[in-house]
């Protein structure tokens, strides 16, 4: 089978978290020789033209998305799937659909609070959700970037009224994408859940919690920038993942899995996606975010959760590929 690599146009000042993709690439090319696929590179840019040409070109049986930004913009990510679609062409990981919605934290949100699955509360500078707790602490984010861009303990602030924190996502916007939200901060556990497409649909992988390793008390715990990116930091030799858990967590791990799946069903995912979490102190789950193209670079949670299940890297590069091929999962 002949694969082609779609990935983002790196500028010449790409952060590391962008540059990340190159990672992505030589695993993946590496488990198609593995499996006795042809791999090739296509960077994706506004050229529509020549992407199209350059698919045909290589003569791609499948591509597979590794798109996470088009000319640095998170807002353009669903452009790949939908050009992909156009030309009637089989792909990894989500539909246009699914894509779109899931990039957008804000319409994700909106989307899960009106089907019940639990959220935390938010406030726009073009509307809020109905049950906003004012004063409070609350968590600026960008509504389209990804990588926990900007994610950082300044981005958390303590308000009183909705005034203020309006005034604070404006200003915060344009390093955070031209757009940002704020979220009620929900201090407790951090867990990620990784789910592969299979016959039934969405499958949960053994789920992961973070763990914040001595943190000051003083100090937000928050998987941010830092501890995702800047091998250097604190934050980064800190915030281990673990997949162990005590009998006592395990009613909490089935909720999760049982909201993954619901989040997975109700935005017609399909390939692999992973589901944000927190806990809070009463132990109620609360989704972040929907994670529709996660990364698959080899050190991150998507494998590292893989690996648990006994799946090796290129025996999950080829549950991906048998999805974009064979429709396995939710349609597009």
């Amino acid at each position: 089978m002949n694969v082609v690599l779609l990935h983002d146009e790196l500028r010449r000042d790409a952060r590391e978290d962008e540059l990340d993709v190159l990672v992505q690439a030589d695993a993946i090319e590496a488990a198609l020789t593995e499996l006795g696929h042809t791999g090739a590179r296509l960077p994706f840019s506004f050229d529509v033209q020549a992407i199209t040409e350059g698919l045909l070109r290589l003569r791609a049986d499948v591509a597979f998305n590794l798109v996470e930004s088009v000319h640095g913009q998170g807002r353009l990510v669903c452009l790949a799937p939908a050009l992909l679609d156009s030309l009637n062409m089989p792909y990894t990981g989500a539909g246009t659909e699914g894509m779109f919605i899931t990039s957008s934290k804000l319409l994700t949100k909106r989307l899960l609070h009106a089907h019940g699955i639990p959220t935390p509360p938010w406030l726009a500078l073009t509307g809020s959700s109905p049950d906003l707790p004012l004063p409070g602490r609350y968590i600026i984010k960008s509504v389209w970037e990804e990588a926990s861009l900007g994610l950082e303990d300044d981005a958390i602030l303590d308000v009183t009224d909705a005034a203020v924190l309006r005034r604070e996502i404006a200003a915060r916007a344009p390093r955070l994408g031209g757009e940002a939200f704020a979220e009620l901060f929900i201090p407790g556990r951090e867990f990620n859940l990784s789910m592969l497409a299979g016959p039934q649909g969405g499958e949960v992988l053994p789920p992961a919690e973070i763990h914040f390793v001595d943190y000051p008390a003083d100090r937000p715990k928050v998987v941010g920038y830092r501890a995702k990116w800047d091998s250097a930091s604190f934050e980064y030799h800190h915030t281990p993942r673990c997949f162990d858990f005590p009998a006592s967590d395990q009613a909490l791990v089935a909720e999760l899995c049982r909201l993954a799946r619901a989040c997975w069903d109700l935005l017609g995912l399909r390939g692999y996606v992973r589901v944000d979490f927190r806990v809070d102190a009463a132990g109620r789950p609360w989704v972040l975010e929907i994670n529709a193209n996660p990364c698959l670079s080899p050190d991150a949670g998507f494998p590292a959760a893989a690996d648990r299940a006994g799946l090796s890297f290129p025996a999950l590069i080829a549950r991906i590929l048998a999805d974009a091929r064979c429709g396995v999962g939710a349609p597009r």
